[in-house]
């Protein structure tokens, strides 16, 4: 079977993460994914080897969660079959560095209120790390929050986004019951 390779680079203050005490948190990743990691510390470019494509784009997933400032742990959430991660980029709602600022603000919210309010109704982690916003979740709750947060990066009110997130987790719970019935006949 054909090696594959996959080249990702992470920002410099992100590697000692990326290797953890030790290089424990390395270790973690090679270990869940069955892929080698190659970390040149100076140049902040990490190298992932392995034989399997799916846990290739899995690890590079983790390597890039973490490069985008997630905990580990939480990163590694990435190899549930289920749990997707998505990045956007603040860059394209801001015109200035005043902008990006008043933006990223809008996103984290008073004392962390906003992000804090959108992982709560979706059950899912929010990190706002230089110029991007990302998230980790399910794919459907990931899907919600993507939309919550471009509403936020757009200018749409807290209060709006929050009434939409409460409809979309009313709908969903709904489905989810709805779906329990469908099981039982």
């Amino acid at each position: 079977m054909a090696d594959f390779m996959n080249q990702i680079k992470i920002p410099q203050d992100r590697i000692a993460v990326l290797i953890g005490k030790d290089g424990e948190t390395k270790d973690e990743v090679e270990n869940r994914t069955g892929c080698k990691l190659d970390i040149d510390s100076k140049e902040g470019d990490v190298s992932i080897n392995g034989v399997d494509p799916l846990m290739m784009f899995t690890c590079a997933e983790i390597v890039k969660a973490i490069g985008r400032g997630f905990n580990p742990d939480i990163a590694l959430l990435l190899t549930k079959i289920d749990y997707v991660l998505e990045i956007i980029s603040i860059a394209e709602y801001a015109k200035t560095q005043n902008d990006m600022i008043r933006i990223r603000g809008r996103v984290i919210g008073k004392e962390g209120k906003s992000r804090k309010v959108i992982e709560d109704l979706l059950e899912v982690y929010i990190v706002v790390y230089g110029k991007t916003v990302s998230v980790i979740g399910r794919g459907d709750s990931v899907a919600l929050a993507r939309r919550a947060l471009e509403n936020l990066l757009s200018g749409s009110t807290h209060a709006n986004v929050y009434k939409w997130l409460e409809k979309q987790r009313k709908l969903y719970k709904q489905r989810e019951i709805e779906g329990d019935d469908d099981l039982k006949e």
